[in-house]
């Protein structure tokens, strides 16, 4: 009797036990988390990018500074997801294709926090600037892992097919500190860029020295000058922290994509095609060779082509990085939107600069080779346009 009621006690507390714990999250609801297959070398690289990135909290006695805008990576990419308008980050001096000239104002980052005894940076008037939000980081791995022929296959920079959609890459100066591609193509001595709004770094160790060295102040061998003084300083964090991160980024996994059998999201799918968004955001693209082998070789969906397209005077902001116009954008990548909401406060900021506080807002602000798209869309019923958004949410 004692053995029964002591079983009875144990199931009891159990049952308890299940009630009160929180349920983890289902892995299509969270953006974070490793790439599978990776071995356990990789795996403990990965964790050792996860602590820098999101633990690492800079202050000045460990390196913050002067100028800064965020005092950690984590701090800009909660859950490794969208940025809110309060981590904003702002770009000013360039309006063409010969370079920055604003250098010596601070330019291309405006730093508008400071440590004690420091006076932030405030934005010259007259000068071209842009707000940019912090992208989500996932599935980063892929992207980089795409040849640039494959990259140079879906531009028609003279629309020779005739549907409105010229898409080009952003040819831009790689620093000597990235290593090249294998089969890497060049044009007039520049490569393509494909991380940032613009796409204008080459790849995740340009993407993160740069972060680390304008967006917090940090050095590095690859950034070593202080972007007070402008001079060259010693490393305050080591190179291989920097490689650890750029790991981390490179094997974070892609989202995957929630409901997909629901008959909704499978009708919002084919209008998505059939409106033409698909023309820019690519379903479908390929990765090449990669130095981690669990993304080689792989298709993916990111829904985007990596090119820069014309999106129309409404979306210039009269700055621009590398080759690209002031009025073209890289194509976001789509998957992970319906997860924007849960790191930036439970509602959507969309576009470069997060001015679309909807799905639908997004669609309707695309002008330029978007505008047919913004039309076809407008044209659907409501039913339609609900399945699209439903279609959307669920990447």
């Amino acid at each position: 009797m004692k053995k029964k009621l002591f079983a009875l006690f144990i199931l009891l507390v159990i049952i308890g036990c299940k009630k009160i714990m929180p349920f983890s999250p289902k892995e299509d609801e969270i953006l974070d988390g490793p790439v599978e297959g990776l071995t356990t070398a990789e795996t403990q690289q990965f964790l050792r990018g996860d602590i820098a990135f999101n633990n690492d909290i800079f202050t000045p006695q460990t390196g913050l500074g002067p100028l800064f805008v965020a005092n950690s990576c984590g701090s800009c990419h909660a859950g490794d997801g969208k940025g809110h308008p309060f981590t904003t980050l702002t770009r000013f001096g360039q309006v063409d294709s010969t370079g920055n000239q604003w250098l010596s104002f601070g330019a291309p980052q405006l730093q508008h926090r400071a440590i004690p005894g420091y006076t932030p940076e405030t934005l010259p008037s007259g000068v071209g600037f842009s707000k940019i939000l912090p992208p989500a980081n996932t599935g980063l791995g892929y992207l980089d892992a795409v040849s640039d022929a494959a990259i140079i296959a879906l531009a028609d920079p003279t629309d020779r097919d005739g549907d409105g959609i010229s898409g080009v890459p952003n040819w831009i100066n790689v620093p000597a500190y990235c290593q090249l591609r294998t089969n890497a193509i060049s044009q007039g001595g520049k490569y393509i860029g494909r991380f940032g709004k613009k796409g204008a770094a080459y790849d995740l160790l340009q993407q993160t020295a740069n972060a680390y060295n304008q967006d917090m102040g940090i050095n590095t061998t690859f950034e070593p000058f202080d972007t007070y003084s402008k001079l060259k300083v010693d490393p305050e964090i080591s190179d291989v922290t920097v490689q650890h991160v750029v790991f981390y980024l490179k094997t974070l996994k892609a989202p995957i994509q929630r409901n997909q059998n629901s008959l909704a999201i499978q009708n919002g799918k084919q209008l998505f095609f059939s409106t033409g968004c698909e023309k820019c955001h690519k379903a479908s693209l390929q990765t090449s060779i990669s130095s981690v082998a669990a993304l080689s070789n792989k298709t993916f969906a990111p829904y985007t082509d990596l090119l820069l397209h014309d999106m129309g005077s409404g979306l210039d902001d009269n700055y621009t990085e590398g080759s690209a116009k002031t009025f073209e954008w890289k194509t976001p990548a789509l998957w992970g939107l319906g997860l924007s909401k849960n790191s930036q406060g439970g509602n959507y900021f969309l576009m470069h600069d997060g001015r679309a506080q909807s799905i639908e807002a997004a669609i309707l602000m695309h002008g330029g080779e978007g505008q047919q798209s913004n039309t076809n869309f407008k044209n659907l019923s409501k039913s339609e346009k609900q399945q699209l958004i439903i279609f959307l949410e669920s990447l």
